[in-house]
């Protein structure tokens, strides 16, 4: 992915790192997380979510979109993680990605969705584009 190519030297990233949601006692595992490299915990073990930057979740099946999209945002807004990139392979009226930010009482307060084809800015500290044409739509 594009994002871990232009990673800050200070920040990891992460395909199996557990966040644990205090305000919820959840623990999830998000697709990828990105974390300041201080904050990257042993594998196995789990970090607090408001130490996250980033998270992104990729739904994989029509079936647990519905998820990602409410249940899912709501535990990372309590987080609460700043940023929280949603790649819905199973929006309709077609397959896009939505950026949450702003996180306040539980949900985000703000969110930019593009449908694939178009590209998404992630704001500082990434400062990047990113193009979601990589990910193929649900079939």
């Amino acid at each position: 992915m594009l994002l871990a190519r232009h990673l800050p030297a200070e920040l990891s990233l992460s395909q199996t790192q557990a966040v644990r949601i205090a305000a919820t006692d959840r623990l999830y595992i998000p697709d990828l997380v990105v974390l300041p490299e201080a904050a990257m915990a042993d594998p196995g073990t789990e970090v607090a979510a408001d130490e996250a930057l980033l998270v992104v979740e990729i739904t994989s099946s029509r079936r647990n979109a519905d998820t990602d999209r409410a249940f899912t945002r709501r535990g990372y807004a309590h987080g609460p993680v700043p940023l929280y990139l949603l790649v819905d392979r199973w929006a309709k009226p077609r397959a896009s990605v939505t950026l949450f930010s702003e996180p306040r009482d539980g949900d985000y307060t703000r969110d930019v969705r593009v449908p694939f084809g178009e590209k998404i800015t992630l704001p500082a500290p990434f400062g990047l584009d990113v193009d979601p044409a990589g990910f193929p739509p649900g079939q």
